[in-house]
């Protein structure tokens, strides 16, 4: 398939740790597929980690590098895609600033992102010029592309309408059309718990992990919760409310009738089962894990990506900026 010149894909993510399999099925999976229908533009976003992480900064490069390893370990194409670091490219910078002179105050203040985050986060202080003005340098980096999708939750939705009107904004002010606008592309959000049966996240330490070895995947297998209402292995499950069996619907469909049999009508304990699902899970990562091993064995090769990306990425952003300067300055 051919892909066309002005079908851009524009997506990021903070390197704050380790990606798990959340980010495979929420993300990683459809940055596979896209890549063969639009001009894909992935950037390991420090910037907007920094805005976080700011008093602990000092593994974002190394988190970075260990990002990009993960992303071409799952099939990330170098060849097909443009892999850069976010802060390598000042541009992003530089647009934000322009972009933020005409960002009224309440748009930002009313982002539902933004209030939750202030809500839930207590163990690092966000209330910060940065924090609050992220979703202005977020629209930075999809227009400096000018893309034409991105592909988001549907939580996420806010923050692609706020780089909209962002667009629009600047397109009306200076009467020229430099930014197109920029449709959604939906992703299903990963529904998987992690193994504590909290939301699977990085700092909950609840993750299996895209680069666990068969020993940890097997390890946190075992130590998942099932269904609570199965006292004894001889109880009928109810597969519908336990986590272990959300695993086998993800990510070994083809066992999921057989688990849901042995479940119902308790011909496997739960501790069998989580030992045939840790195998699955193996097998399943297993592809992604050999690649990985290849490629840290030559992270050179993994800077070099990253830099050949950021020349790629620094040439379009620096056409974009050629006609915001003319837009606002003529």
């Amino acid at each position: 398939m051919t892909k066309e010149l002005h079908k851009i894909v524009f997506s990021a993510m903070r390197p704050t740790g380790k990606l798990h399999l959340g980010h495979w099925l929420g993300a990683l999976q459809n940055w596979v597929t896209l890549q063969k229908e639009y001009n894909c533009v992935f950037a390991v976003a420090d910037w907007h980690a920094l805005m976080g992480e700011y008093e602990n900064s000092q593994q974002l490069k190394e988190y970075g590098i260990d990002m990009a390893i993960d992303w071409i370990a799952c099939g990330i194409d170098p060849q097909k895609s443009i892999l850069y670091i976010q802060s390598e490219v000042q541009e992003h910078l530089e647009l934000q600033m322009f972009l933020s002179c005409l960002t009224p105050l309440g748009w930002l203040e009313r982002n539902p992102t933004y209030k939750e985050q202030l809500r839930e986060i207590t163990s690092r202080d966000l209330q910060t010029y940065a924090f609050l003005g992220y979703p202005v340098l977020q629209a930075a980096d999809i227009l400096l592309y000018k893309s034409t999708a991105v592909p988001i939750g549907e939580d996420q939705l806010p923050h692609l309408e706020l780089c909209r009107e962002i667009a629009r904004r600047f397109n009306f002010l200076y009467k020229k059309e430099v930014f197109p606008d920029c449709k959604a592309i939906l992703t299903e959000t990963s529904r998987l718990l992690g193994v504590d049966n909290r939301k699977m996240s990085k700092s909950y330490g609840n993750a299996i992990n895209l680069s666990d070895s068969v020993e940890e995947i097997t390890k946190k297998t075992l130590t998942m919760i099932t269904d609570p209402k199965r006292i004894r292995k001889t109880d009928p499950g109810h597969p519908e409310e336990c986590n272990v069996y959300s695993y086998y619907k993800a990510l070994a469909p083809e066992l999921q009738g057989e688990a849901h049999i042995w479940c119902t009508q308790a011909t496997k304990g739960c501790i069998d089962c989580k030992r045939t699902l840790a195998t699955k899970l193996t097998d399943y990562l297993g592809p992604m894990r050999e690649k990985r091993a290849q490629l840290e064995k030559d992270k050179d090769y993994i800077r070099d990506v990253l830099n050949d990306g950021a020349k790629k990425a620094k040439s379009i952003a620096s056409q974009t900026m050629a006609e915001v300067r003319q837009a606002v300055f003529g």
